[in-house]
Order: structure tokens, then C-alpha cells, then sequence
């Protein structure tokens, strides 16, 4: 029994060291893959943002402002395109 117990240990601290490096270079390859899943997503917002802005770009060249070089906000935008919208539908019930 004695003769046992330190192959036992020794098998064991191997099996803890090779986990060990194991999970180093599992980690290695998580922390690249969280990466990589961080770079596509902000890739994605990116896009998204260039899209949304494009849109709200467009939305204000059809909108009469006064004066015209002034560049509406994003949410001044929205609600002036919503009111002006308004306006026109009221303008046509009425006519």
C-alpha cells in the first residue's frame, strides 16, 4: 500500500499539470474567440449606426427647415418629420 501511494500522488500532479496547461491554452483560445466576437459585434453596431445616420441624412433633405443650414439633431429629426407628417395629414382632411 505504501508502495502505491506516491505513483498515486505523482500520477495525480501530472494529470493536475497537464490540466493546468490545458486550460491555459483553452483559455487563450476563449480570450481569441471573445475577441473576435467582440470585433464582429462592434463591426456590426458600426454598421448599424452608418445605416441609421444614412437614413437620417436622407429623412432631412426632405424636411423644409428654417433656417437651412441648420442640421437637425437625431431626435429633432424624428419629431419634426413626425409633426410635419401630422401637419399634412391635417392639411388633407381639410381640403
Amino acid at each position: 500500500r505504501t508502495a502505491l501511494a506516491p505513483r498515486d500522488t505523482a500520477a495525480r500532479r501530472k494529470g493536475k499539470a497537464r490540466r493546468g496547461r490545458c486550460k491555459a491554452r483553452n483559455e487563450g483560445l476563449l480570450n481569441k474567440q471573445k475577441r473576435s466576437r467582440r470585433m464582429k459585434a462592434n463591426d456590426r453596431e458600426r454598421n448599424r449606426m452608418h445605416h441609421l445616420n444614412s437614413a437620417l441624412d436622407a429623412l432631412r433633405s426632405v424636411l423644409p427647415t428654417f433656417p437651412d443650414d441648420a442640421k437637425l439633431t437625431k431626435i429633432e429629426t424624428l419629431r419634426f418629420a413626425h409633426n410635419y407628417i401630422w401637419a399634412l395629414t391635417q392639411s388633407l382632411r381639410l381640403a
